[in-house]
């Protein structure tokens, strides 16, 4: 993972078994704005948090992992759910 000074920032890593789960990889040299990465974590098999810290999703083809404290994912849910009652 990478570091990160600010506590705004999260980062994340995309680990994948196989380049064939992999769908799209976008980087353009014309604009350093866009960045898309798409592919297919195969079915759930764990969701977990690591020293709770950082949020681990596995799927049966690879793994996603964000800086991501519990309490802030806690706090994020929270938010979205109580503005979509209104």
């Amino acid at each position: 993972m990478l570091l990160v000074d600010s506590k705004m920032e999260h980062t994340f890593s995309i680990e994948m078994k196989s380049k064939k789960h992999v769908r799209h990889i976008s980087l353009s040299n014309e604009s350093y704005e866009h960045v898309l990465f798409e592919g297919s974590l195969g079915e759930l098999e764990e969701l977990s948090m690591v020293e709770g810290e950082l949020l681990e999703i596995k799927g049966t083809n690879g793994v996603l992992r964000i800086d991501l404290s519990e309490d802030e994912l806690r706090r994020t849910l929270s938010r979205k759910s109580r503005r979509s009652k209104y």
